[in-house]
Formats: C-alpha cells, structure tokens, sequence
C-alpha cells in the first residue's frame, strides 16, 4: 500500500537525521528546577523560563523536537495525531482501551450541531478565517460550559489575596513553590442551575472539545466561506480524514489522509511559542480554558507567527517561475528583506519538522499542474538561501516553507492555513495549560521604565498657553 511507502519516508529521514539526544543549548534535565534561577533575557523576553515542563522540548542546536519524550520522526512514522494528543494531555502512550476510550471521545466531541447553527446565524463569511474561529470558540464555550452562569463565577473571598496586582508582586521573584495569589482550589463545583451536558471548562472532556471542534469549526468556516454548507463528520473516518473530508466535501485517499496526519503531528507543539505562552498566561490568572485557548488563537493570527506559510506560497506566486528566482533574490538580499520560510529564533540547523515535510511534498505532489512550479520555484530558492546564508547565519528552510504547499496539494485554499495550525496546535495548548496550572503561578513579568520622574502637573490652561507661546517662538526663529 501506498500509504506504507510515506512510512518508508519518513524513516529514511530519520536515518539522515540521526539525533545524539542531548540538548545542546542546556534546556533540558531530568532533575526538578531549583528556583530561582539565573538566565540571560533578552527583548520580548527571550532567553527567559517560566516554568518546567514534560509536554515537549525544542532542540535548537541539534534539529530535533521532542514530544513527552519521544522523538517526532517515531511519531510521524508509527502514531496518529489522535494518539499523539493523548501523549501530550497524559505523559504516556495509550494502551489499546485507554485509546478506544479517548478516540470514541474525540468522535463524539465532533458532532457540533447546535454551535455550527448559532454560527451560521452570523455573516461568518465576510469575517477573516481566524476571527471566524475564534468566535465559533466562544460558541462552542457558551453551548459546553457553564462558565457565563453568575453561580459559577469565583469568590473574591476564596482568593488568598483579592488585588492580583499589588505591589506585593513587584518584589523580587524568590521562586515561592507555591503561586502567592491563586485561588484555593481550581476545580469549582457544579452550579445547581447549570444544564448536565456542560463540563466545568477544566477537565479532560472539555481538552477533548477543543481539539475534536477545532477541526470541525474550521471545515466548517472553510465551506460557508465557499457558500456550501457545512458537512457533518463521519464517525468511521479518523481526525485527519475527517477534518479533509469535512472541509472538501470529499473523503480523502489513503495517502492524503496519512500526510494530514503527519502535517498535524508536526504542529501539535513546539515549546514555549507566543501562542502557547499566551494561553498559558490567560490560564495562570485561573481563567476557563476555553478562554486560555482563545488567546492562543489571537496570537497565532499574527503573520510572524501562523500566518508565514500562507506568505509562502504568496512569495512564491510572487516571484513567477523558477528562472525568475535568483534575480528575485539578488533584488531581496539587497533590501534585507526577510524570506519567508526560511530562519528561525530556536533552530540553528534544518527544522527536523521541514526535514520530513520535505519529501512528503514531492510524494504528494504527483503530477499537480498548479503546485509543480511553484514546487520547482521553492527547490531554486533553497538552494540559494541556503548556499548564501546556511554555513554563515545559521539560516535554513523551517516547517513553513513546505507545508503551505502540502495543504495546497490537498486542496485546502490558502486563508485556511493558519486555522490548520490552530487545529493541531489545540493538543499542544491544552496539554501545557493543565499542566501549568498543576503548580500555577500567576505570570507577572516586569518592564524596566525609562522614562521622565518629577513632571509637573499643569493644568489644561496652562498647557494651551503654553502652546501658544512655543508656536510664537517657533514661527520668530524661522
């Protein structure tokens, strides 16, 4: 079977990888952190740690990425995306019943009914796709939870201190092992009002909502953007089939589901990102995780972050055929423009998770007409960038420079890249909020004021005098 041949790929990348294991950068140990802890921290707070983690880990200097840790070349090659997000939520791989068990659960988290109506009650298309599923991510909240009841909001009185914003907090971090403000506890219960469908917006079930009606709220958004209906999913296809036959309208070979697959693994989790760190500060203030993953989804909006693959491929069009290319990049390299799909803050070498993408894309590919030059285009623009900026700045493809052209092959229209990225990125968030809020504390960092002290105050009389008279000066001087 075809399907078996992408297997073959991908472990004979894994063989051209060949990964020592160690973490070069000195990120990782197997030993509990001693806070505080001393680190260089740069602009945007780069360099800085937050916290501790067994979710997954970020190899920059080797090229490698760890998931709770198994490496991702094994999972692309034997797992699935539903068993992956398994591993990130509960630290271990599934046995056959633990995995029925959650699959059926993802199965039935699927069928979104009455959220998609209240969707499609909203002129959905004319918003932007990642707008769209934000908001389809508050209906899903509204219909699932029982969050918006005045019952189930918390009591400042069960708070340890009621101002999480006082001048407490501005004193030098000691690296308390417990959170100084937090709640005493994070489970609430049940309002007696709250309808028995609904979950507390904390548990597992509500993790398996949000990876499930991702999926399924973004086919949706991507079929009334077509003006088609909604399809609803097919119990007997898996998460990956489901999400390209429910966004399509038809189901997916062998290989194309097992390359969304792989393309979902991928993107499951990289480390402390802006749209994990986003979610996971909404989550350390004790918010719902519905709303912790709502500002995942608005972080990754931005274009430096989800956005870069769909410029990719806008590049690409751009540039107009393979013999176009280096006089495309002569012009570039002169205006130090940035490439897109080319460099990134943590890798110094290949993304392993481009290493795989890689020859997925001409497997894929076939004999597709529309992605062929621009496939040839992609090959004549690596070889450049690579050749100029590789040995010497540490500059090479990343996963985005390949999987917009995998997600076009597929037949997915490019303004539904980036909700892609949120619909395997969900596994990662979710697993790294329950698992910060194991030993919460409040995020709370600190900027350094550079500006005036002493100022004195005017009032508003004064300043237009004052105004009046610079304007006098001004026009003397000239």
């Amino acid at each position: 079977m075809r399907k078996d041949k992408i297997t073959d790929i991908i472990l004979k990348t894994a063989r051209a990888m060949q990964h020592s294991g160690k973490a070069e950068d000195g990120l990782a140990s197997t030993d509990r952190v001693k806070w505080p802890i001393t680190c260089i921290v740069g602009p945007g707070l780069e360099g800085a740690i937050a916290c501790e983690t067994k979710v997954g880990f970020v190899n920059g200097g080797e090229g490698s990425l760890i998931y709770q840790g198994y490496d991702i070349v094994d999972l692309c090659a034997f797992s699935s995306f539903e068993e992956v997000s398994y591993l990130l939520l509960h630290g271990q791989l599934p046995t056959r019943s633990q995995f029925k068990r959650f699959n059926n659960k993802l199965v039935e988290c699927r069928f979104l009914p009455n959220t998609l109506r209240m969707m499609m009650s909203m002129r959905v298309e004319e918003l932007h796709p990642m707008a769209a599923l934000r908001f389809g991510e508050n209906l899903m909240r509204q219909r699932r939870t029982w969050r918006d009841s005045e019952s189930a909001r918390p009591s400042p009185e069960d708070a340890i201190a009621a101002d999480e914003d006082s001048i407490a907090m501005e004193t030098r971090p000691r690296g308390e092992e417990h959170a100084i403000y937090e709640f005493k506890t994070h489970k609430q219960a049940r309002p007696e009002d709250a309808r028995k469908i609904s979950d507390d917006a904390t548990s597992m079930e509500a993790c398996a909502y949000l990876i499930s009606g991702m999926a399924t709220l973004t086919a949706a958004i991507a079929r009334i953007r077509a003006n088609r209906m909604p399809i609803e999913p097919d119990p007997s296809l898996s998460h990956a089939a489901n999400f390209l036959y429910m966004m399509t309208g038809k189901r997916p070979s062998p290989e194309e589901e097992r390359i969304m697959d792989v393309a979902l693994i991928l993107h499951a989790d990289h480390g402390m990102n802006a749209s994990t760190f986003s979610s996971m500060v909404v989550a350390s203030t004790l918010s719902d995780i519905y709303f912790s993953i709502g500002a995942g989804l608005a972080a990754l909006n931005g274009p430096l972050h989800g956005g870069a693959n769909e410029q990719v491929v806008h590049v690409l069009r751009e540039i107009g055929g393979e013999e176009n290319v280096v006089g495309w990049y002569e012009r570039a390299r002169k205006k130090n423009a940035k490439i897109p799909g080319f460099g990134h803050r943590v890798y110094k070498t290949y993304d392993p998770r481009a290493v795989i993408l890689k020859p997925l894309l001409d497997f894929v590919a076939g004999n597709n007409e529309e992605v062929l030059p621009l496939i040839k285009t992609a090959r004549m623009l690596e070889k450049l960038v690579v050749e100029d900026l590789g040995k010497e700045k540490k500059i090479f493809p990343n996963v985005d420079f390949y999987s917009g052209l995998i997600y076009s092959c597929l037949g997915i229209p490019e303004e539904m890249f980036t909700p892609i990225f949120a619909v395997s990125r969900v596994a990662g968030w979710t697993a790294r909020v329950h698992e910060y809020l194991k030993n919460n504390r409040i995020f709370r960092p600190r900027a350094m004021y550079i500006g005036e002290f002493n100022k004195k105050y005017i009032p508003v009389r004064g300043r237009d005098s004052r105004k009046r008279r610079h304007r006098r000066s001004a026009v003397k001087s000239r």
